[in-house]
């Protein structure tokens, strides 16, 4: 399953509502990091489809929800079970480590 995208107006719904773990990945077009990793968490949604659905917010397209939670640099993954903020981590990193990291917190 690839990477979904959420907005501002879907993100209750897809991510705090999922019956499934949601890793949302706070982005944005001008970040040199965000598009490092992006190829990685695409690779890593397939990889791990049955586990965990990967999402993507741009924040500069949606800015009411990252201004809630209070991201305040990118790229800033979080972690979502049962509409709860379980785990989170900024800056990019390797495939291997990105995959490592979500393994064990998922």
């Amino acid at each position: 399953m690839a990477t979904i995208n959420v907005t501002d107006a879907s993100f209750e719904a897809d991510v705090l509502g999922s019956d499934k773990p949601v890793l949302v990945d706070f982005w944005a077009e001008w970040c040199g990091p965000c598009k490092m990793i992006a190829p990685a968490l695409e690779e890593i949604s397939e990889e791990m489809a049955d586990q965990v659905t990967i999402a993507k917010m741009d924040i500069m397209e949606n800015t009411d929800t990252p201004g809630k939670l209070g991201v305040q640099g990118i790229p800033f993954l979080a972690l979502y079970k049962n509409g709860e903020k379980v785990a989170e981590k900024t800056g990019a990193a390797p495939k291997s480590a990105l995959k490592q990291w979500l393994e064990s917190v998922v």
